[in-house]
Order: structure tokens, then C-alpha cells, then sequence
């Protein structure tokens, strides 16, 4: 568009067309600022170069917020979103590389649609598949991508019936008029167990071929959504001259620095959601798009969460306490699954074991584990899977805790939590059994399958043990009891 010629009104007296004539040029000037600053010759949308941060996660499984067992804890989109918004950049892109879900089970299936949620509240772009995404079946994913508000990407992840992606491969996304096409890749050796019923997982080079034959004309930046370790990422750009920037993926731990590889940067990030990557790219008309500058952000315990993503948090909650879920079946417990075969003892509780045992008994019930159950009561995730394994007895198994039962038996850190279930023991000790029953040696290994990562302060077993430390009854105990101890 462009601005007309400005028109002077004639007139007999000089002075007056003096003043015509600055009002008509102050007039023009008013439409220059105006249509530059809206649908201009040169708008915004049109700029020569712009500045454009590039957000990224990956590994976030299913942290919607930090799950509270202890002080201190990093993470959670609930930090995720309050880091974001401080960031007014129009031009930037928010991606996810992928393990946005947690695991399989009919629950993490339910507290991904949260997430999905979450991630539209922080204006993401678009969602890779990883590995925990590509175990779900082709029919649940389908759901998913129909009820996605999120665009959700995979080039490679296919459909085993036709051997087409079940995903979109690639995005098409404009920034201040420059073309951005995102594609989703997964590496079929990153997989630690089978696709999901329904699925196949493509090489990704074929898969990759396809895309850029499409897209490589139109893109001004090409970005690849890659999970996979740090050699496939490598290899791809070894590849694959057109990748401008490949983002991973499927590591250890988050870069230690940007990485170059023929004409690629290559960042990735992981470690559940306490990390967010940060790319600043800089795009120039007739110029190869270069990075300006890049960061690993951690998501430390000082970031104020948001309250509209606890909320949603509590949401997920609330749906799954009044949900029926496979774990509350009890022919679907994992101690059924081999056919035929069924665990020799069971859960008695608490109760059975204290009364033979004091001395353990003063020692439990001064512990922590004494409240355990009380403690996700009073955070309102009493009925969440994920955080009642940790808080009961037995959960899960055909005669442990069955969230029905609510509070009213097996519940806290008992005995049985860690030496397992004590019907026969009792039996024998009750002499009503002539099972020679034993229970095998305990290790720091018991403690850990809850006390690890962000669900408990670092473990040492010199600093766990010693409050909790307890043995066989001595005589004198085991008579007040009226046990009949060895």
C-alpha cells in the first residue's frame, strides 16, 4: 500500500496556505504512524529480522505440579507457567520434545488431558511424541489427539493397519512473517518396551525425507522435535543439512552447552520437569538463521506456582477419586498376573504385628511413617495412585490397600510395607501354622523404591536408619507380649 500525495489548498493569502500546508503534512504524518504500526507498506508482520526465543521441554512425566513429600522440591508445570508468563515475547515458540505423560495406566491417561490443558494455558505451539506417549494404543491416542487443545506432532509414529503418521508430521507456524515449520520425530531405538497396541514406530531418516520434501521451500527455520539420545541427534544432522535446530530429547541430563553438527544447533533437556531449555535464534531476510544466546533453566523451589494450574492440579484429583480405576480391581492386580499363581501370605496390617513386637511399635509410631497416610489427607491426594503406593500397604496387590477402604485399614508406612505381607508369620507365631515362614534380609533397596528422586530428600542410609532402627525383641519383650520368640 502506499500513502497518497499530499493536497495544498490554494488560496490569495500566504499566511493562510502556510497553515494549510502544515496541517495537511501533520495530517500525512498521523497516517504514517498509523498504517506502519498496522497494515503498512512495512508492518511488523513483514520485518526484515526479528528476535525469537525458542522454550522447550521434554521428560516432564505427568508433573503437573510438585507432588509436596518434602520441602525443596524443583519442578512442576505449576512453575513451568509462572517462569513462561514473565516472558511477553510475541514472537516465541513454546515446544515440548516429549514423555509429557507418566506411564500407561488408565490415570495417567486421565491426568494427561490435564496437561494438555496446562500446556494450551501456557500457549505452547505444538507437542512431540515420545516414548511414554508411543505405549498407549492407537485408539486411545486417537482420543487424544481429537480432544488435544494442543497440536501434537509425530512423523514416524504410524498406524499399523494403513502406515500412516496417526499425528500431524510437521507445523507450519509464521513469526513477524518469517515461516517456521516444526516436525516430530522418535527414535525407534529409544523405545524401553513395544509401541502401543495398533502402532509401529518408523525409522526416522524415511520419515524426515518425506517432511523436508514438503516443507523445505517455504521454511525460513526448520525445527526438529527429536526424542532420541545425543548420538541419533548427531546423526541426524550429520544427515540432514536442512534442520536448522534440533531439540532432544531422550538424555541423561540437560546440555551442558550448545552443540553444533554440520549446519544444526542441537540443545536437549530432561529431568522431569525441573528443566526448561532456552534458544534465542535471530532470522534475517536472505541470511542463515543464527543463535544469539541459549540457557538451561532450572525450576528451583523459589518460583511461586501458579494458582490456575493447582487448581487444575486438584482438578485431576478430584476426577480420579471418583473414577473407577483398573487398580481398584482386584483380578487386575499385578500379583494375579500370572495365571494360576497366587501370592502364599497376605496383609494382615499394622495392628497384627505391633502387638508382638513394642519395642518396634514405640519406634513406629514416633516416625514419620506412623502418619504417612494423614499426609496426603491433608493435601487432598489421599485417592491419587501415584502418591498412595508410597502412603500404604500393599496397594495394588489382591490383599493390600484398595482406595475404597479410605482410611479405615492399611494404611500408613507399616511394617508390612517393606517386609511384606505377614499372615503366615503370624500364623506360625500364633501357632496355628507349621509353615517354617521367614522373612528374607531387608536392604537400603527396600527404603529406595520410595525414597528416591524428587520424592524424597537425598537418601543416605546412615541418616534414614538410625531413627527407625529396630530388631528382634529381646526376652523380657517378648514375654510382656506373651510372644513366643526364638
Amino acid at each position: 500500500m502506499c500513502l497518497p500525495t499530499p493536497c495544498f489548498i490554494k488560496t490569495k493569502r500566504p499566511l493562510l496556505a502556510a497553515v494549510h500546508a502544515r496541517a495537511a503534512l501533520t495530517l500525512l504524518a498521523l497516517a504514517w504512524t498509523t498504517l506502519a504500526a498496522g497494515t503498512g507498506c512495512r508492518s511488523q508482520a513483514n520485518r526484515a529480522a526479528i528476535e525469537l526465543p525458542i522454550y522447550f521441554t521434554c521428560d516432564t512425566r505427568g508433573r503437573l505440579e510438585p507432588c509436596g513429600c518434602f520441602t525443596g522440591q524443583f519442578g512442576g508445570l505449576t512453575r513451568l507457567k509462572t517462569v513462561l508468563d514473565a516472558d511477553r515475547s510475541p514472537a516465541g515458540l513454546r515446544l515440548d520434545v516429549g514423555d509429557a505423560i507418566a506411564g500407561s495406566q488408565d490415570y495417567d491417561v486421565i491426568e494427561y488431558g490435564y496437561m494438555l490443558r496446562a500446556f494450551r494455558a501456557m500457549n505452547y505451539d505444538a507437542l512431540n511424541v515420545g516414548q511414554r506417549e508411543a505405549r498407549l494404543s492407537a485408539a486411545q491416542l486417537r482420543r487424544i489427539k481429537h480432544d488435544s487443545p494442543v497440536p501434537i506432532l509425530s512423523a514416524n509414529l504410524i498406524e499399523g493397519a494403513t502406515g500412516k503418521p496417526l499425528f500431524e508430521p510437521w507445523r507450519l507456524i509464521e513469526r513477524g512473517g518469517f515461516r517456521i515449520v516444526i516436525i516430530g520425530l522418535l527414535d525407534p531405538h529409544a523405545l524401553s518396551e513395544p509401541a502401543g497396541d495398533g502402532l509401529a514406530v518408523e525409522d526416522m531418516e524415511p520419515a524426515l525425507t518425506r517432511c523436508l520434501a514438503e516443507v523445505r521451500a517455504r521454511a525460513d527455520l526448520v525445527v526438529l522435535l527429536a526424542f532420541a539420545d545425543e548420538v541419533a541427534l548427531t546423526r541426524l544432522a550429520q544427515r540432514f543439512y536442512e534442520a536448522h535446530v534440533i531439540l532432544g530429547g531422550k538424555v541423561r541430563q540437560p546440555a551442558q552447552e550448545l552443540g553444533k553438527e554440520n549446519r544444526s544447533l542441537i540443545y536437549f533437556v530432561t529431568n522431569e520437569s525441573r528443566a526448561l531449555g532456552l534458544l534465542r535464534m535471530r532470522l534475517t531476510r536472505g541470511r542463515s538463521p543464527v543463535s544469539s544466546t541459549n540457557e538451561i533453566r532450572l525450576l528451583h523451589d523459589r518460583i511461586p506456582q501458579d494458582p490456575a494450574l493447582r487448581e487444575l492440579a486438584q482438578a485431576y484429583r478430584d476426577e480420579i477419586r471418583r473414577t473407577r480405576l483398573n487398580v481398584d480391581e482386584p483380578g487386575r492386580a499385578g500379583e494375579e498376573s500370572v495365571p494360576g499363581v497366587r501370592g502364599a501370605a497376605e496383609y494382615v496390617g499394622n495392628a497384627t504385628c505391633l502387638k508382638c513386637h513394642p519395642t518396634a511399635s514405640a519406634v513406629w509410631s514416633k516416625s514419620g511413617h506412623a502418619t504417612a497416610f494423614a499426609s496426603l489427607v491433608e493435601r487432598k491426594a489421599d485417592a491419587d495412585p501415584k502418591c498412595v503406593g508410597c502412603h500404604t500397604i500393599g496397594f495394588g496387590t489382591r490383599t493390600g490397600y484398595r482406595r475404597e477402604s479410605g482410611e479405615s485399614k492399611l494404611v500408613d508406612v507399616g511394617c508390612e510395607s517393606c517386609h511384606g505381607p505377614g499372615s503366615l508369620h503370624a500364623q506360625r507365631r500364633d501357632g496355628g501354622s507349621s509353615n517354617e515362614f521367614t522373612y528374607r534380609p531387608l536392604d537400603a533397596g527396600d527404603c529406595q523404591k520410595c525414597h528416591y528422586g524428587e520424592f524424597s530428600r537425598p537418601f543416605n542410609w546412615n541418616d534414614f536408619w538410625p531413627p527407625i532402627r529396630h530388631g528382634k525383641e529381646t526376652q523380657a519383650a517378648a514375654a510382656a507380649a506373651g510372644g513366643n520368640f526364638p
